[in-house]
């Protein structure tokens, strides 16, 4: 184990850390690291913080972040294995020894998945919601599902028989089906019979209030047996199973694709046909049938899984009502910004006033809707430019760049349609852009991109403002609510004409250069914010060996970056106190003798999906201060986010906004012993125990209860989190 060897010899300390530097042990595998996270989200289930169907929402988030593993990273590790590539990744491990470790890991996941599901059921029961089996129906119940069947579920079902005749269907990627044994009542003949779930109906029914006024759900494929003999007529069915698939969903583009929209969508179209990497059967199939259809289906042995329990976890989220409002968190109205609203809702004159960090889900998404449609709508505005990575169907702000298109704006929108699963509602809306007279640029074929900016110029005064808008997550209205992130609104000119160099960038270059435009104060990958991270890592050890203070403070969702992840190590060295706020991945190994002694990190998980990127460096003051140089960041500390994507690292300039970021976000969050998961030297993570619950301190509840410190108005009070004492806190 790592940690066991990482203990240095006194005799020879140097050699010794010399050793584990270049040791690819000194990472933790990426995709197990993955699974640890996924562990941590299932772990919500059992939070008793969380009232009863949040923690059924986090069962049915961990299945399906687990469909999508399979169906991206699983499926690609696979595809090596059988083209034969032994290269290990930075961490030793070959494919095949990832894929053993994967699926070692991921069945205990699975196992875990259908004990929360099982522990929760007997929490529904008690609270008078049930899902029932078709045998626990009485005969009213039957005769009500009968209608509802014929009404709702009979006219879109479409039942097959699998004979020489009638070859083995097609089944999409997290497609559902019963295959069922049968025999005709006239002929006696052996058939078998395959059942798809329909993909427009609801998986659970809800059945109608009995004397006892409980909630009772049967699950479609519940339904589908008992009307067997509608489905079939004439058959009398001798056994059935449960099997639902996961396709490889990956896509590769064609370096030199000739026309890229074209390309994506012959290979939208393929993902829906792609290989099988997942087979999973309910325990106790027969085995006749199940080797029927792994046969037909041409899996492979290592694609078969049993379980012990309910498919399709994921569509747990469909018994989430809003029938008891008190199984639910009480709902929350994200805050509006006051200084905006004090500008009786002109951004552009609250923005002239002072930089604004509007710090979502606590803040309301609208500020940034609002900010674009004003945009549309002002007649001094002669240019808008937006990238859109992600958004909504139906979105507001690409409407609003639809009605500034129109009013003869000039309008630029970059638009990422290698957005994963989300390249086809990309593709519809570059179509909707370019019909209505937007400028609808598609980036590099080899490189997304991830940056969130948007740029207004403005006619004022005789002259032109800009008016910059960076952000750390998506413009998309719905994810906003839940996932953590900030909206930068800035004025400054520098900002301003970095935001213009950055779309230019984009729009005139076939492919990046070697070296990237020249930038007043961001810093942009895959040409120079890698590098611009490193130095400041390293400038921290600088000072660390000067005897001057020191520290690094970041919070992201993944660390996998080998570069980086090396930096640290050295400036652990160095005497570096460094805090890292690791929602997900993280492939370094904190707190290991002699490699990473004053790293801590710590995973967050709970309400709301930490979603925000910062780092803060101390530069010779200690943390925090005036004098921490503080940036936001669209940017992962990961190999395609640092080298394969465009991304923005921004300053944080306005002392308003820094302290907000630095003493009020950070500290918060740095804080928090209520939702926070320490990380230990082998990759394992402890949950943060505290004494006492009613002491402790969520992040989450804080932002929730106090202001920002930008964007206030006239507000004079300032919210800051108490800074707590570390000796409050434990592992478990």
């Amino acid at each position: 184990m790592m940690a066991d060897s990482a203990t240095p010899s006194s005799s020879r300390p140097r050699k010794k850390k010399r050793n584990l530097m270049e040791l690819p042990e000194r990472f933790l595998n990426r995709e197990l690291s993955w699974l640890q996270f996924n562990e941590r989200v299932l772990e919500e289930t059992a939070n008793p913080d969380h009232p009863l169907l949040e923690r059924l929402r986090f069962l049915s988030i961990s299945a399906s972040n687990l469909d999508e593993f399979y169906m991206v990273r699983y499926a690609g590790l696979r595809e090596q294995v059988r083209a034969g590539l032994t290269r290990p990744g930075q961490d030793g491990l070959s494919p095949a020894q990832q894929v053993a470790r994967i699926e070692e890991a991921a069945a205990k996941l699975m196992d875990d998945q259908q004990d929360r599901w099982l522990a929760l059921c007997q929490e529904m029961a008690d609270e008078n919601i049930r899902v029932l089996s078709g045998s626990e129906l009485n005969k009213a119940d039957r005769a009500w599902l009968r209608n509802y069947f014929e009404l709702h579920i009979f006219p879109i079902v479409t039942p097959l028989a699998v004979d020489p005749a009638h070859p083995f269907p097609f089944l999409p990627n997290l497609g559902f089906a019963i295959a069922v044994s049968m025999k005709s009542r006239n002929s006696g003949e052996q058939v078998t019979g395959l059942v798809p779930l329909p993909a427009f109906s609801s998986r659970f029914i809800q059945l109608p209030e009995n004397k006892t006024t409980a909630q009772r759900f049967i699950p479609l494929e519940e339904v589908l047996l008992l009307f067997l003999d509608v489905l079939y007529p004439g058959f009398e069915a001798s056994g059935h199973c449960m099997f639902r698939i996961i396709r490889d969903s990956d896509i590769e583009i064609e370096e030199e694709a000739e026309d890229l929209i074209r390309e994506f969508e012959i290979l939208l179209k393929r993902r829906r046909r792609g290989r099988i990497v997942r087979i999973r059967f309910v325990e106790g199939a027969p085995p006749a049938l199940q080797d029927f259809i792994i046969r037909e289906m041409e899996a492979e042995p290592s694609d078969v899984v049993t379980v012990r329990g309910l498919l399709g976890m994921n569509q747990l989220s469909e018994l989430i009502t809003d029938h008891n409002p008190d199984l639910l968190f009480p709902v929350y109205e994200p805050r509006y910004p006051e200084r905006i609203r004090e500008m009786g809702g002109d951004c552009f004159a609250a923005i002239r006033a002072k930089d604004i960090l509007v710090h979502h889900p606590y803040e309301s998404f609208d500020v940034v809707v609002q900010f674009i449609q004003q945009a549309a709508a002002d007649p001094d505005v002669v240019a808008i430019k937006q990238t859109l990575y992600r958004t909504s169907s139906n979105s507001p702000i690409v409407a609003a760049l639809i009605e500034a298109a129109e009013a003869g704006k000039n309008v630029t929108a970059l638009v990422e349609i290698k957005a994963r699963f989300d390249e086809e509602a990309n593709l519809r809306l570059a179509r909707d852009l370019e019909r209505a007279g937007v400028q609808v640029v598609y980036g590099f074929i080899e490189y997304k991109t991830h940056a969130k900016v948007s740029l207004v110029v403005r006619r004022e005064e005789g002259g032109l403002r800009t008016y910059t808008h960076f952000g750390t997550g998506n413009y998309h209205p719905q994810t906003a609510r839940i996932y953590t992130d900030l909206s930068l609104f800035t004025a400054d000119e520098s900002l301003g004409r970095d935001a213009g160099r950055l779309f230019n960038f984009i729009t005139a270059y076939r492919e990046p250069p070697a070296e990237g435009p020249a930038f007043e104060r961001i810093a942009m990958s895959p040409v120079g914010l890698e590098k611009h991270l490193v130095a400041k890592i390293e400038a921290e050890a600088e000072n660390a060996k000067a005897g001057k203070p020191s520290g690094i403070w970041a919070k992201m969702n993944s660390l996998v970056d080998n570069d980086v992840i090396d930096a640290l190590y050295r400036a652990s060295e160095a005497g570096v106190p460094i805090n890292l706020i690791v929602r997900g991945i993280c492939c370094l190994r904190p707190q290991v003798e002699g490699l990473s002694e004053t790293i801590h990190v710590k995973s967050i998980v709970g309400r709301f999906l930490e979603h925000s990127r910062i780092v803060c460096f101390a530069n010779g003051h200690e943390l925090p201060s005036r004098q921490a140089l503080v940036y936001i960041s669209s940017a992962d500390w990961m190999q395609r986010n640092l080298k394969r994507r465009v991304e923005a690292l921004v300053p944080i300039l306005n002392p308003t906004v820094h302290r907000q970021v630095l003493n009020q976000i950070m500290v918060a969050n740095i804080n928090d012993d209520l939702q926070s998961w320490a990380m230990n030297p082998d990759g394992s993570y402890t949950r943060v125990q505290v004494a006492n619950r009613e002491e402790g301190f969520s992040a989450h509840r804080f932002f929730m209860d106090n202001p920002s410190l930008s964007g206030r108005g006239s507000a004079l009070e300032v919210s800051l989190p108490p800074r707590l004492n570390p000796k409050k806190r434990s592992k478990a």
